[in-house]
């Protein structure tokens, strides 16, 4: 089981690293591309397309289209990431109006650490020892 991190932009890598650090530690897979869902469409539709993750993490600011355009692409479950900015309200709107029948999970803005947890969540459903893990990592970070 394993999770694919995208970005819009190489800008939300510093939000993207919150998340990379909780996976590591929780020994979860992954890959990270940076796919703008306005910039290169095709590439972010091929990446969703191709992609084995279980669970998508879209990080993006302005706009914040890139969570949305993943859900559009797929049927497994997308954590989108908000990246704060000029206007901070944009990225989080764009995330949380989703249309009926393109959901998309957030999480506050900049928060890669809860999008690596909820995504972990969801893959410990059918994992006992990710459970466990899982439940070791929320002790040690209280």
């Amino acid at each position: 089981m394993s999770v694919h991190i995208i970005l819009g932009s190489k800008n939300d890598m510093p939000v993207a690293e919150k998340a990379v650090k909780v996976l590591e530690e929780l020994s979860i897979p992954y890959t990270l591309d940076v796919a703008s869902a306005h910039r290169n469409p095709e590439k972010l539709k091929q990446l969703v397309e191709n992609s084995t993750a279980q669970v998508f993490i879209g990080i993006a600011g302005l706009s914040a289209a890139l969570p949305g355009v993943i859900a559009a692409h797929t049927t497994k479950p997308v954590i989108g990431v908000p990246v704060s900015g000029k206007l901070n309200i944009d990225a989080v709107l764009s995330i949380v109006q989703m249309p009926k029948g393109v959901p998309v999970a957030a999480v506050g803005l900049d928060n890669g650490i809860n999008a690596a947890l909820l995504a972990a969540e969801m893959l410990a459903l059918c994992d006992d020892t990710l459970q466990k893990r899982l439940a070791t990592y929320r002790e040690e970070h209280r």
